[in-house]
């Protein structure tokens, strides 16, 4: 393995602080959601950044390299699009999945990973997958988790090691989550990172959170606090990371907060530290060997375990034994929320048709309730408002009437007629 590229002091681009981001003093790279750009029509401010010399890593969010299903041929190449587009050093995704094909659900959120051989096994080949199809380097992130799976077999640092050793894959190390996980599921970050293979260390994600209820929730919508940076020092003590990205996807702050959390990760990571041995070149090491061999039944294995989780999550079905139903109902509530937003940013509109944020979010959670998605972000916005027309809601006729036109100019039909709506939504309460 080859030295990784030194990449310098990052922020996340993202479109709401694309003027902020080029008034930047001394930025060096920016990371870009690969999902959220088009490699023919890339965002003005990208191109100007890179003409100032700043470099861009596209950060896929879809892939689910940690499903039980190999990776899709037609996202790995829209990923590596996106690569060669940007001139883009690496890409990074991450250690998560996203969607099950049995039953067929999205979560629309990326989820943990069980720490099991089954799910370590299919996810070294899936990575070896997309290494293969992919024109750059890949690194993988270390994810936030609200639970924990039963019968879980492995740490968190055994889990990176192997994989590393298994793979050669480069890691993206993500500081905010290993205190999220400190919280959750009681995991030291300094254990961690005295364990796992610093050399395949690709760059680094420091983002902020807040604790609700005693779970720590990695909003990248709060300012990096304290405990944070105190992990980020921590890795700075063992080594000097080729990379530190700040992340902040909402709420977004005034230009001199940003400026000044850039700096701080700047003075953290002035402190000295040795750069580490590259990783020796050559095949799979011993682990790879004992491991090497069908992963079909481990597929099985994992995806019936994922599936299981994910239905519940999305769905309403029971939670699978071993899980902690109250922690499956706060992840459960997370994706719903999140979906909201997403869903409110495509179609804003429907937000102020309801009355405002709060009534909003209250209808929408009603509907995630036992409705998953299916088909993206836009689909879910007119099932959303199509489920309110079937109950004759809003309740106000004039926002109702809004609601039918704004529905039918982007169904490309009528909205269901009212004897329809009824037979809908019998239907619905049968099922």
């Amino acid at each position: 393995m080859e030295p990784m590229a030194h990449l310098g002091v990052g922020i996340g681009w993202r479109p709401e602080i694309a003027e902020a981001v080029e008034r930047l003093p001394d930025l060096d790279w920016v990371e870009v959601v690969a999902e959220n750009i088009c490699p023919g029509h890339l965002p003005a401010s990208l191109l100007r950044l890179r003409e100032r010399g700043v470099r861009v890593v596209p950060h896929g969010v879809s892939l689910g390299l940690g499903g039980a299903d190999r990776p899709d041929a037609e996202r790995l190449a829209a990923l590596g699009e996106r690569a060669v587009a940007l001139g883009a050093p690496l890409v990074s995704e991450h250690i998560a999945f996203v969607r099950t094909s049995s039953p067929e659900l999205e979560a629309g959120h990326l989820l943990p990973v069980p720490r099991t051989r089954d799910a370590l096994d299919v996810l070294c080949e899936n990575v070896r997958i997309a290494q293969d199809a992919l024109p750059v380097p890949l690194a993988l992130e270390n994810i936030a988790a609200l639970l924990r799976y039963p019968g879980e077999e492995l740490t968190e640092a055994q889990f990176l090691t192997e994989l590393v050793e298994r793979t050669g894959v480069r890691l993206l190390i993500d500081v905010a989550n290993l205190h999220t996980n400190r919280v959750n599921r009681g995991e030291d970050p300094a254990a961690v990172l005295d364990a796992i293979p610093l050399e395949a260390l690709a760059y680094v994600h420091v983002a902020g959170g807040v604790q609700r209820g005693g779970v720590w929730h990695d909003t990248h919508a709060h300012p990096v606090p304290p405990v944070v940076w105190e992990v980020l020092a921590e890795l700075r003590r063992r080594v000097d990371p080729p990379g530190v990205l700040l992340e902040r996807d909402d709420d977004f702050p005034p230009d001199a907060e940003l400026a000044a959390e850039l700096s701080r990760i700047r003075a953290v990571s002035a402190g000295g530290a040795p750069l580490p041995a590259p990783l020796p070149r050559g095949g799979p090491g011993p682990a790879a060997a004992e491991r090497a061999g069908d992963t079909g039944a481990a597929r099985v294995r994992v995806g019936l375990e994922q599936g299981a989780l994910l239905s519940a999550l999305v769905a309403g079905t029971p939670v699978p034994e071993g899980f902690d139903g109250r922690r499956v109902r706060v992840q459960s509530r997370a994706l719903a929320a999140k979906r909201a937003g997403v869903v409110a940013r495509l179609a804003p509109e429907l937000r102020e048709i309801l009355g405002g944020e709060e009534a909003y979010l209250e209808a929408f959670l009603g509907y995630a309730r036992h409705r998953p998605m299916t088909a993206g972000y836009r689909r879910d916005a007119l099932n959303f408002a199509e489920h309110l027309l079937i109950r004759d809601l809003p309740a106000d006729p004039a926002a109702r009437r809004r609601l039918t036109t704004w529905w039918r100019d982007r169904s490309g039909a009528r909205p269901p007629r009212r004897v329809v709506r009824w037979a809908r939504a019998l239907a619905g309460r049968a099922a």
